[in-house]
């Protein structure tokens, strides 16, 4: 199936078909054959082209492989792959593998609501882009910085969703961001490097100036021992210098990179209104657990004080469905969105995300889940 090729439209609510609009949405995404988006010249770009447009641009950085799990990239890094021997990465994706979901069909949801809200703003899905810079020595450059974020915010914002932008030793990859953010204001988040006090709170000055929605420090960077070869350094934080950058700026503010429960508790306590449970994709430190694994307890702590965003392995709307299960309020894409973005530039960020949320709606319709604010921890099985 691919998915993504047709977007939502307005149905009437009844047809002769005899089915109301979510059920031909699906009709057209699941059982129609489809024929994915015109291109010039008569070329058609569903995600298997995309996928091997990508394979292209990324050669020599990312392999696009069938099922992105880290075996072929272990140790690229720079590049795609995670870490070391790579095991934090595959971790992410084992972890999920793990999560088997319960199949309900005799129950009473028809119309799965996959909205949520951020701050004020309605998203279409609970499915958000992960902050991701470092287009020339992670992905080849052949697409610039400023595109490559362009794309995936642009895309994301196409879709009904939202991206976060990043920051890197190369001041391009912050501005960047900012720039995007500033073009479609509200509909970006920008996460800053653990940084020094002063550089973040200028940061976060320029970010609110930009007109996002919201802004955040990746703090799983604070190892990243390239920006302090640049001239700039990162490191960890106390709860105490977390909470002077937070005081810092009216915008709400995310923490990403926890994996503790102790230290999801420390983030709400110095103020943060979200944390992203991470451990960076597997790329900062070998040999972590899975997020999925982490989750859980984390939520018992923090949920319902602050937001809770994860990321790490997802490659399907199940994946969503199963973090929510466990937990989050939100998920983030990383990997297959460059892939995407490489591949089909902002059109293919845009049906990537399609694709997930075509995804999330049949795994809710087959586990009988109502709303992505609501997801039991029921719909996961347990011997």
């Amino acid at each position: 199936m691919v998915s993504g090729a047709v977007r939502w439209a307005s149905f009437p609510m009844r047809n002769n078909h005899g089915l109301n609009q979510l059920s031909l949405h699906i009709f057209f995404t699941q059982l129609l054959p489809t024929q994915g988006r015109q291109l010039g010249g008569g070329q058609i770009m569903d995600m298997k082209t995309v996928r091997s447009q990508a394979r292209e641009q990324l050669k020599g950085y990312c392999r696009v492989c069938p099922v992105c799990d880290g075996r072929a990239c272990a140790g690229e890094v720079p590049g795609m792959g995670g870490v070391g021997t790579g095991s934090a990465f595959k971790a992410n994706i084992e972890a999920l593998a793990a999560v088997k979901l319960n199949m309900r069909t005799v129950h009473g949801v028809k119309e799965p609501n996959m909205r949520c809200t951020l701050w004020g703003k309605t998203l279409e899905m609970p499915i958000l882009a992960a902050p991701i810079t470092g287009s020339t020595y992670n992905m080849g450059g052949e697409m610039s910085e400023e595109d490559f974020i362009t794309a995936m915010v642009e895309g994301a914002l196409e879709a009904g969703s939202l991206s976060m932008t990043g920051d890197g030793a190369d001041p391009t990859m912050f501005d960047s961001g900012i720039k995007a953010g500033a073009a479609n204001k509200g509909s970006s988040i920008a996460i800053i490097k653990p940084r020094e006090q002063e550089v973040i709170k200028s940061h976060l000055q320029t970010a609110e100036e930009a007109g996002v929605l919201a802004a955040g420090m990746d703090i799983d960077g604070a190892g990243l021992v390239t920006m302090a070869m640049k001239g700039q350094p990162v490191g960890p934080k106390t709860k105490e210098e977390l909470a002077e950058v937070i005081a810092a700026t009216k915008l709400p503010f995310i923490l990403k990179g926890i994996m503790t429960p102790d230290e999801a508790e420390a983030a709400v306590a110095a103020g943060a209104a979200a944390i992203v449970v991470s451990n960076h994709g597997g790329r900062v430190l070998d040999c972590t657990p899975g997020a999925a694994i982490v989750l859980p307890e984390i939520a018992k702590r923090v949920k319902g004080k602050a937001i809770i965003f994860i990321d790490g392995g997802v490659r399907s709307g199940a994946d969503v469905l199963k973090l929510l299960a466990l937990g989050a309020d939100a998920v983030l894409v990383g990997r297959p969105l460059i892939i995407a973005a490489f591949g089909g530039g902002r059109d293919g960020v845009a049906m990537y995300l399609k694709q997930m949320q075509n995804e999330l709606l049949q795994a809710m319709l087959l586990t009988g889940c109502a709303d992505v604010r609501n997801v039991s921890s029921e719909i996961v099985y347990t011997d």
